[in-house]
């Protein structure tokens, strides 16, 4: 098995591609090994000193390291618990994470738009990067996302917001008026 690796805007996270599926259905964003219950290959590379985040994207695994390590040990580390955990066919999510449902039937029409622009031209871009962006709810104009892996604590992240994602969404649906992050707690 072969893993690549990518880096991406923000220093603390490195994208790790193992060229297989890894959460296809949705994504999964990890800050501690308790969030990682339902996720057995998240919860091993919490195991490793210095790993504060894993998130699963659907073919990469991303990687965010506490502000006293370095990668150059965590790196490989991180690279021989995922080789093991996916070389001997563990599970990668149980089947109580991937019940959790990602949809709303109660969402409004502007609401279902914001989702369906996010889907389609957000999230591939921010996946490319090691990330997500996560529609959280919409309020007098105001959209509200949350950053996840890459794109959680990214310098870069504020402009992504302001100068893509909120232009983007505002030009296709001028009900939206700004676009705000859901602080990290």
């Amino acid at each position: 098995m072969f893993i690549q690796t990518e880096t991406t805007p923000n220093p603390a996270t490195i994208k790790f591609l193992p060229g297989q599926e890894i959460s296809p259905a949705r994504s999964f964003d990890f800050k501690s090994a308790a969030e990682a219950q339902y996720a057995p290959l998240a919860k091993r590379i919490f195991g490793i000193s210095g790993v504060a985040g894993v998130f699963y994207g659907r073919d990469f695994v991303s990687v965010t390291k506490d502000e006293n390590t370095d990668w150059i040990m965590l790196k490989s580390l991180v690279m021989a618990a995922l080789m093991e955990h996916l070389a001997t066919g563990q599970p990668i999510l149980t089947q109580e994470a991937l019940a959790g449902k990602t949809t709303n039937d109660d969402d409004s029409e502007i609401v279902i738009q914001i989702k369906e622009l996010l889907e389609t031209r957000v999230r591939p871009a921010v996946a490319q990067d090691g990330g997500d962006i996560v529609f959280d709810r919409f309020e007098d104009g105001v959209v509200y996302l949350r950053m996840q892996g890459a794109c959680s604590g990214c310098p870069s992240s504020t402009a992504t917001l302001k100068s893509g994602v909120e232009n983007m969404l505002r030009h296709f649906i001028p009900e939206v008026e700004e676009v705000r992050a859901v602080p990290d707690y």
